[in-house]
């Protein structure tokens, strides 16, 4: 439906699963990943932020807060997984992560090489004083916005880990997926609980099965009109 090539993202995955699962520690990033988050955890950043720079990887943030939200959730435990879109959200979550409860930590997807190269232009008359932009491309100034966040971030005592991502592209979207997937099992297993299973859904589902008045939840539907 979305036209990607799946071939090719089938392709990363099975590269992706390899250097997981074959590698040693020193050379084995997703499981770099998993220690790394769970060092920080211990040490009291309990919200980690993906953050991405490219419009395209909106989703793919949204799908990891999914994975981790529902694998490491439970028991008590876990990391809340966030996520923003920069540079659009620096101007509403930047001043939180820069100055708020120091209670996070960061994780940055940089797409080394981009899909498509813009080159600013001048404008007629200059007006926005951006001139000094011109013949540059919007990855540059991505580029520098990362840099410099980061930057701040890490003076602010956010803690920044920065996942490169050669090209965008099916074969290394298969690859970040098993990537965080292999990390998140892993992850989950250090934290303590099970990873693989989500009892926690059930509980709202039940409740609201009742107040739709699902047939076979007709006692339990009674008892929560009580409470509401």
């Amino acid at each position: 439906v979305a036209g990607a090539d799946i071939d090719a993202l089938m392709k990363g995955a099975a590269e992706g699963r390899k250097m997981a699962r074959e590698n040693a520690f020193a050379d084995n990033d997703a499981l770099k990943y998993a220690a790394v988050r769970n060092i920080l955890y211990r040490k009291g950043k309990a919200v980690e932020i993906v953050a991405n720079y490219e419009p395209s990887l909106h989703f793919v943030s949204e799908w990891w807060k999914q994975l981790y939200g529902e694998s490491e959730g439970k028991d008590q435990k876990g990391i809340f997984p966030a996520s923003v879109d920069l540079t659009t959200d620096l101007h509403s979550m930047g001043q939180f992560i820069q100055d708020g409860a120091r209670i996070m930590f960061e994780t940055v997807i940089n797409i080394e090489k981009p899909r498509y190269e813009i080159t600013m232009q001048k404008a007629d008359n200059n007006l926005d004083g951006l001139d000094y932009l011109a013949g540059k491309t919007v990855d540059f100034a991505n580029k520098c916005a990362m840099n410099g966040t980061i930057l701040a971030h890490t003076d602010g005592n956010v803690p920044n880990a920065v996942i490169n991502v050669p090209e965008q592209n099916e074969e290394y979207l298969g690859q970040l997926f098993y990537f965080f997937e292999f990390a998140c099992g892993v992850s989950g297993y250090m934290l303590g609980v099970n990873p693989f299973n989500q009892p926690g859904v059930e509980s709202y589902k039940k409740n609201m099965f009742a107040l739709l008045g699902k047939p076979g939840y007709e006692d339990k539907t009674e008892e929560l009109r009580k409470r509401i």
